[in-house]
């Protein structure tokens, strides 16, 4: 059951958030750098102290494996800094890197403390035994929404020791064979824990993140969501910024009522959903303003037709027939502007325009030609009176 619970919440975390996490496991080389520190450390001291050669070649294989996880964080951190865009593929390919590189790391450790137990210096053992616990301590705290990942380290830290401990028929090492398998139990159980936190927490997150895109009244995207996801669009490819105001709506609103006013916003709404393709963006600015943001550009005249259309088509809300206009300025990239800012500049332009001529649509690439039109004229008049 808990497996089943993994799973489906590690299939439910987004993928900026699951970035976010690959992020946080590449986010620290102290932790590799002390477990690397430490081994070398017992190792010297346990191959002076014994003379054996084979804690000599474990600690070798420890720093070497160390300086590989090194090289790893350290290329993860450039790959980020090239571009923040990473996708979900890729991230999980670093990842499994990651994750092999604690594996590795946990598979020497336990190693080295079967070793050390072997060789019967009990302050050696107690030390190669301490640096397993805090490497497994740090999977705990590191590795809670991978527990997967956490339990094979735990077991590959502890396993080696543990079976030579139990091959020795003194009580005293059946006892800390004893010990280290409470230990990985508790530790898989702080595990589980954390997992449990941590998938709650991330649930949360989404919601709010959710929450804090959609307008509460009509249940589109509020106008956040342009600033974030315009950007994206159009990078992808050209797109057409429709920007819409609806006409008479106060007249409406003044006569019907608020709950009308209100319910009139949220047809509106749904047309407009209906107009919009899967990959279209549909956003309440506020008031009885919109924006669709269409990805087929070249059918923006097109759809600029299809909204004004459907949009004038009557409503009828509680019995009463209630009847507006629209107004649209439409503006294409990369035409009309490359960036966010110039497109909502020059679409607003070209909607201040259309409730100038009472309605219906208009192209921000004709005000763009009547402006070069007016321009040459006052040239060529200019030079007449020269």
């Amino acid at each position: 059951m808990f497996f089943d619970r993994m799973e489906t919440g590690r299939a439910s975390i987004s993928d900026a958030v699951y970035l976010e996490v690959i992020a946080g496991l590449h986010g620290t080389t102290m932790p590799n750098i002390l477990a690397a520190a430490c081994l070398v450390m017992v190792g010297a001291i346990t191959t002076y102290e014994t003379g054996d050669m084979v804690t000599a070649a474990l600690t070798v294989a420890g720093v070497v494996v160390a300086i590989v996880r090194l090289f790893e964080i350290v290329a993860f951190r450039r790959r980020l800094a090239q571009s923040p865009q990473l996708g979900r593929a890729e991230a999980a390919r670093w990842e499994r890197r990651y994750i092999a590189g604690t594996i590795a790391t946990a598979s020497v450790l336990g190693v080295f403390a079967a070793r050390s137990i072997v060789l019967g210096d009990a302050l050696c053992s107690v030390m190669a035994i301490g640096i397993g616990f805090g490497f497994g301590a740090g999977v705990v705290a590191r590795l809670a929404l991978r527990p997967v990942a956490a339990l094979l380290d735990l077991v590959a830290i502890a396993a080696p020791a543990a079976i030579v401990t139990f091959m020795q028929p003194d009580l005293r090492h059946v006892g800390l064979g004893l010990l280290i398998l409470m230990y990985v139990v508790a530790s898989f159980e702080m595990v589980r824990l954390s997992f449990n936190a941590s998938i709650n927490q991330i649930t949360l997150k989404r919601q709010f993140e959710q929450l804090s895109r959609i307008d509460p009244m009509t249940g589109m995207s509020n106008r956040s969501v342009l600033a974030t996801d315009l950007p994206a669009m159009l990078a992808a490819g050209t797109v057409a910024v429709h920007t819409l105001d609806l006409d008479r709506f106060k007249e409406a609103n003044d006569r019907f009522g608020h709950p009308v006013g209100d319910a009139l916003l949220k047809q509106v709404a749904g047309r407009l959903k209906v107009l919009a393709a899967p990959d279209d963006l549909v956003v309440r600015m506020g008031g009885d303003e919109f924006v669709l943001v269409q990805c087929a550009a070249d059918g923006a005249e097109a759809m600029a037709q299809r909204i004004v259309q459907s949009i004038s088509a009557p409503y009828d809300i509680d019995g009463q027939v209630i009847e507006v206009g629209v107004s649209i300025g439409v503006a294409v990239a990369p035409d009309d502007g490359r960036t966010t800012e110039a497109l909502l500049s020059r679409s607003d332009r070209a909607l201040y325009r259309a409730k100038q001529e009472r309605g219906g649509y208009v192209l921000a690439r004709d005000l763009r030609m009547a402006d070069k039109t007016a321009a040459s004229g006052q040239i060529v008049s200019e030079g007449l009176a020269a």
